[in-house]
């Protein structure tokens, strides 16, 4: 793995403001940018209007244009670019496994409808290995939103999987961009306990609401230790993990999830919270996988 923010463009407004967000990130990192378009060489649609090297001709002069507006807002970042052939999930998977980060673009329908993240961005989360960033558009012009000026948000899940990679990600994050780290876990009381055991239930819930605190305090304890310039809060509440990370996303600087990656007949599974936090987020995720 080299030390390069990577990003892949592929024209939309979304692809802009994933390779503005790139630009930031690489600059904060003291690392090379480098812009990635894909295009499919068997797409018999596009070849249809369009020959191999004229095809060849646009995909260079897409990533010359952003190439080009990303020196102007950024003279001192170095930027490269590269153009592939082929499957784009493939593609963007390998690219993925020489970089640092991959920052791809997500479209956003609105508040209700929530963040769509397309098909080739699941896919590509599905099976990359490195951690991936999906950025949603903000202004008109394609560029990202402002950076927020809010903290890094965390999800824990406890009891810990023996992954801590996630955790590893979002501290070394908030130290980067000098802001807080806000730890989040829900927790909820097991489906046996019903109407008949009213009086059980507050007693219960206290006591798991306490043990589950202790627990957040344990699993955070060697990463405040190992960063302990980075301000650090919890929020432990009873609720479903994906609603209240959502609920707790807006002003976040920076959303960052854990991802167990398993193989089945199907390819790679995105689990439950993962995929609900992508499609209903507006702040960039940080998906950060693990075996």
């Amino acid at each position: 793995m080299s030390r390069t923010v990577t990003a892949g463009i592929d024209g939309s407004r979304e692809g802009l403001a994933a390779a503005d967000w790139a630009a930031g990130e690489a600059l904060i990192r003291g690392c090379p940018l480098r812009l990635v378009h894909v295009w499919r060489d068997d797409d018999p649609s596009a070849a249809h209007y369009a020959d191999l090297e004229t095809r060849r001709r646009s995909a260079e002069g897409l990533l010359h244009e952003a190439a080009g507006q990303l020196r102007r807002d950024h003279p001192e970042l170095r930027i490269e670019t590269e153009q592939k052939a082929g499957a784009p999930v493939e593609e963007l998977r390998a690219v993925g496994d020489r970089s640092e980060i991959l920052v791809l673009g997500s479209r956003g329908l609105g508040s209700v409808k929530g963040f769509v993240v397309g098909s080739v961005s699941l896919a590509v989360l599905a099976r990359v290995r490195c951690p991936l960033v999906l950025v949603r558009a903000g202004a008109p012009d394609g560029s990202a939103p402002p950076p927020s000026a809010g903290d890094v948000i965390v999800g824990l899940d406890l009891p810990g999987t023996g992954r801590e990679d996630h955790l590893a990600f979002a501290f070394a994050a908030a130290e980067r961009y000098g802001c807080g780290l806000r730890a989040v876990h829900s927790w909820s009381l097991p489906p046996m306990y019903g109407p008949g055991t009213t009086d059980v239930v507050p007693v219960l819930m206290q006591e798991t609401a306490e043990a589950r605190r202790k627990e957040m305090d344990a699993a955070l304890t060697p990463w405040t230790a190992a960063h302990p310039g980075v301000r650090v809060s919890r929020e432990c509440v009873q609720g479903h993990p994906a609603q209240i990370l959502v609920d707790s996303s807006p002003g976040a600087r920076l959303v960052v999830v854990g991802l167990r990656q398993r193989a089945s007949r199907l390819g790679g599974h995105v689990g439950p919270v993962v995929h609900s936090v992508l499609h209903h987020t507006a702040a960039p995720v940080a998906v950060v996988p693990h075996g």
